[in-house]
């Protein structure tokens, strides 16, 4: 049984249960598997109607919802490859992913959407709303209650993801692809939640377009679980009270503005509670390190009782575990929550192994360590320490891009283009980068040259440009030459207004002297040594990122208003 026909049987058996959620205006709004069930339904009967079949591509451009939810298990149900695309990127970014795929259908969340994707690209295909899909009356017989009969190998979705070129590639996954990493995430969360009668209670706000996302989404739909979906990204804190979760999943940016949020709560309030607090956090850090000192138990048991519970109640009273993934998490994050009492189970992968190749064992984690690899799937290092994978999470290959897939392969293995280490007990940990992709904290995938190359063009007298924020929360430049700094302000700022939020430049800084491979930061055909660049500008990077307090609060608050 693969994962389509698991979720319709699962649908079928429980009609009156409630199966997702969404946040509205402070509200929740609830969905039974029948209510559901109709939906797809009713999309399914448009999509045969507009003529699709099996094979075709169908865009998928809205963001998260019941309606997005139905509408991709439709298109998967008749055999057609759904293309979700990310609401938020720029049209001429996304019409760019469509010429790719060539679909027959463009699906639309709002009109806006769809005017973008017109006025970008005149000659796109038919282009529908998700409500005039949705209001479609599929009759008794119009569409079937269970999915197609398909094949394992049958492409199941085409999910694009940057390349360190900067030029998108579809990940192509198939239904034997999600069906296995289905079981691998059922397998973990049941060790995590153990036995029980009542459902998994989940929050979800990270866009489900992304693959390790969407792996969550149908992971909820193939178990006992009601999934929340939020909607409005500026109520987080207020959403996630009305959902309550027992587990949702994090990208590293949220969990480490929640623990200096905190922190800064706590120090401005002063007083008993911020002397609890430091000293039982010194405790707890003292004995995780293995150095406890005499008292350190009153103290801990003293912060536990009066600060760490009030703290964790704030935060999610029926929280199992918090799920991080897509982008290093720094490890004294990992520790507050543990200390707090809530683990944070890291996850890592790529879309194109299907999000997932190792997880956290609820059971044993090691902070810094992003867990074993999963079952069925070998990991090992090739050459720089690069982590190679083979298994069945294994994606077939790139859409219409033969050589690049080759590329993607040693023999068998896949080239992940990160490096790592492995424990003596098989527990993972990434070091960094082989390619030169950055990953911010928020999870975005950015290839810098294409914006390097750009705003070097618009700087008369620059050398080189080069961009910075692996694991930080927004990018930052180098910029070599003779150039002023009023220049450079006004090249970010009509650059970043044709980028969305992720991709704009937060803080620069100059420096007269060119790289050079007399320097020893170019090489002899004249490449960037960026991790020596790196290293040699260490200082001036913090400097960006620690001066640049206020324009983080503006960052953070512009993607709110966005979102």
């Amino acid at each position: 049984m693969n994962f389509l026909e698991d979720i319709f049987l699962r649908l079928a058996q429980t009609p009156e249960r409630n199966v997702l959620q969404e946040t509205r205006g402070g509200t929740v709004a609830s969905t039974t598997c029948r209510e559901f069930s109709a939906s797809i339904r009713a999309a399914r009967a448009f999509l045969r109607n507009a003529g699709l079949k099996p094979g075709d591509r169908c865009a998928l451009l809205a963001a998260n919802s019941i309606r997005w939810t139905a509408v991709d298990l439709a298109i998967m149900a008749e055999g057609i490859i759904v293309v979700p695309l990310y609401a938020r990127q720029a049209p001429h970014e996304l019409v760019g992913m469509l010429q790719d795929c060539s679909p027959r259908l463009i699906l639309c969340g709002n009109q806006s959407l769809a005017d973008g994707i017109k006025k970008t690209w005149p000659q796109a295909p038919a282009i529908h709303l998700l409500d005039v899909v949705l209001a479609n009356d599929p009759g008794e017989a119009a569409a079937e209650a269970s999915p197609r009969q398909l094949a394992g190998d049958h492409p199941a979705t085409i999910i694009y993801t940057s390349g360190t070129s900067g030029e998108p590639k579809g990940v192509v996954l198939t239904l034997a692809n999600v069906t296995y990493m289905l079981s691998c995430t059922n397998a973990r969360l049941d060790l995590l939640m153990g036995p029980r009668d009542v459902p998994d209670k989940v929050f979800h706000y990270l866009p489900t377009c992304f693959c390790g996302s969407w792996i969550l989404m149908l992971t909820c739909l193939t178990r006992n679980s009601v999934l929340t979906l939020s909607t409005d990204l500026s109520q987080l804190a207020d959403e996630m009270k009305l959902a309550a979760p027992d587990y949702f999943l994090n990208v590293p940016a949220l969990l480490e503005r929640v623990r200096a949020g905190i922190e800064d709560q706590i120090r401005k309030k002063g007083g008993v509670a911020e002397r609890l607090y430091r000293r039982g956090k010194d405790a707890w850090f003292r004995r995780n390190g293995g150095t406890p000192q005499s008292l350190d138990s009153l103290w801990l048991a003293t912060a536990r009782a009066l600060v760490f519970r009030a703290i964790r109640e704030r935060i999610g009273p029926n929280l199992r575990a918090l799920i991080c993934g897509s982008a290093p998490l720094a490890v004294e994050t990992q520790l507050f929550f543990m200390m707090l009492g809530i683990p944070v189970l890291q996850v890592y992968g790529l879309t194109e192994t299907t999000a997932i190749c190792t997880m956290d064992d609820p059971h044993d984690v090691v902070p810094g360590c992003v867990g074993p690899a999963i079952p069925g799937i070998e990991m090992s290092l090739g050459e720089g320490n690069e982590i190679l994978v083979r298994g069945p999470n294994i994606f077939p290959g790139y859409w219409n891009q033969p050589e690049e897939t080759a590329k993607a392969f040693v023999d068998d293995w896949f080239r992940t283009g990160d490096q790592g280490n492995v424990d003596a007990n098989g527990n993972w940990s990434i070091i960094g980068r082989v390619k030169n992709l950055i990953i911010l904290s928020s999870g975005h995938n950015i290839a810098p040259e294409p914006i390097e190359e750009t705003l070097l063009r618009m700087l008369p007298g620059a050398q080189q440009v080069v961009l910075v924020g692996n694991g930080r929360p927004f990018l930052a430049a180098l910029i070599t030459g003779s150039v002023h700094r009023e220049r450079v302000q006004e090249a970010l700022t009509k650059l970043n207004a044709e980028q969305p939020h992720y991709k704009r430049v937060r803080a620069f800084h100059l420096h007269a002297e060119p790289f050079s491979v007399e320097n020893g930061l170019l090489t002899a055909n004249g490449k960037l040594r960026r991790e020596l660049i790196a290293e040699r500008f260490a200082p001036r990077i913090e400097e960006m990122y620690g001066n640049a307090a206020a324009t983080r609060d503006a960052e953070a608050m512009e993607a709110k208003r966005e979102a």
